[in-house]
């Protein structure tokens, strides 16, 4: 017989706005005590300097995370000019210095160079894994980290502001696996000069934005005082670019048991005609989330059964 979890069996997804100082393990654990929830894990960490949306997903919403990883992200990061470190973020160790300061007409002539499908190498300080090994952990053992570049997604890149010489700010919207360090390293290069992240925040994650996050410090005072169910998002927020599907409570019972319904008698109830062969689909029942299934071969097949 396994060991009982510790902890109360919550489920949904609750954004935390991030304080600067805190690993992303940090905010995951202080959520689980605070909610004494049995199991926690995070949608896309966050650099302990960073600040910004970090969701959390309890219970049976860590089935979804990847949906949340793989989702658009906004983020809000400042370069340092001049100084490289091996880190890229402030946080380094300075690795070279340059005089060279860049204007505003110079900057903004080398952003369409980082926009749209980019190679990037990351940076040596990164989860990414080398051989099994965190790329992170080789770095601060003082190993040689040779990463190869990977291809991103740069959706756009604009020039905020710069509030004086030595610094600039820049606005990104991204795809999965981009790194703001690499880009501001990069971006650097491409004007003469070297530069760092010296200050960087996640604006938005998925569906989720600034609007839904709460700090830790406000957590903890409502987790005494309002109900779980008031504080955290249904497991389905994090679903809302795959279409739902209503189904009955026999076809429910059928995917719960891993088994694949027939398309035909849920195309009568509902239209499937703007589903493709390997379209995902949510499966639902009076509101309740059952399961991630895929369209195949005129059945509906679960992948991913949600226990709520």
């Amino acid at each position: 017989m396994g060991r009982r979890r510790k902890g109360r069996p919550i489920h949904g997804w609750l954004v935390i706005d991030k304080e600067p100082g805190m690993t992303s393990s940090n905010v995951v654990n202080k959520a689980r005590h605070i909610l004494n929830a049995q199991k926690v894990g995070h949608g896309g960490t966050l650099d302990p300097m960073a600040t910004g949306i970090l969701p959390l997903a309890f219970g049976e919403a860590t089935k979804t995370v990847s949906y949340i990883m793989d989702g658009t992200k906004e983020y809000s990061f400042t370069v340092r000019w001049g100084e490289s470190r091996d880190t890229d973020d402030a946080e380094g160790n300075v690795t070279g210095t340059s005089s060279h300061r860049p204007d505003g007409t110079a900057i903004s002539d080398v952003l369409p160079r980082f926009t749209g499908e980019i190679d990037q190498v990351p940076p040596a300080y990164s989860a990414v894994k080398l051989a099994g090994r965190r790329a992170y952990d080789m770095a601060r053992a003082e190993e040689a980290v040779d990463l190869k570049a990977r291809t991103i997604l740069v959706k756009s890149i604009e020039l905020a502001e710069m509030p004086d010489k030595d610094h600039a700010t820049f606005r990104v919207v991204s795809g999965k696996g981009a790194y703001m360090r690499g880009l501001a390293r990069d971006i650097a290069l491409a004007v003469g000069t070297l530069g760092h992240v010296s200050a960087l925040r996640r604006v938005s994650l998925g569906p989720f934005t600034a609007e839904d996050a709460i700090s830790l410090d406000k957590l903890s005072e409502l987790g005494h005082i309002a109900p779980v169910k008031d504080i955290l998002k249904p497991v389905r927020a994090a679903l809302d670019d795959i279409p739902a599907l209503a189904i009955t409570e026999d076809e429910a019972r059928r995917l719960r048991c891993g088994q694949a319904i027939s398309a035909l008698p849920v195309a009568r109830r509902t239209s499937l005609t703007n589903l493709n062969q390997g379209d995902t689909i949510f499966a639902m029942t009076e509101g309740k989330p059952i399961a991630l299934a895929r369209f195949e071969d005129g059945e509906i097949r679960p992948f991913r059964i949600l226990n709520l």
